[in-house]
């Protein structure tokens, strides 16, 4: 029983975890370069980042060029915005919410040299 519990308690901390999204950026910090993208898991993309750095494989076709060239070298993962799950909200407005803010990103950032 006691198994049971702790598995359901489990669960039932999963399916509360505090959800956090956000728009990062992939700064190429060699040639000042950025590439804004946007995600519903921001833990997920920097853990994503950092594994492609440990195994020099590029995670975006957008930066595949400079990264080769670059062995991964120079590229970091910064957080610009992070945005909460609402406790009510769908996935899809979720998505659409995170899609708005890298717009407004993509805007505020005009003047860099984007990928």
């Amino acid at each position: 029983m006691k198994d049971s519990t702790s598995r359901k308690e489990l669960i039932k901390q999963y399916k509360g975890r505090e959800i956090l999204g956000g728009v990062y950026i992939i700064r190429n910090t060699l040639k000042n370069k950025l590439l804004v993208d946007a995600t519903t898991d921001l833990r997920g993309s920097r853990n994503r980042f950092e594994f492609a750095q440990k195994t020099c494989t590029c995670i975006d076709l957008k930066l595949k060029k400079d990264w080769d060239a670059q062995s991964g070298n120079g590229f970091v993962f910064e957080v610009l915005e992070e945005l909460i799950r609402g406790e009510t909200q769908t996935g899809d407005e979720f998505k659409e919410d995170i899609k708005l803010l890298k717009e407004i990103w993509i805007e505020k950032l005009s003047g860099e040299t984007l990928y």
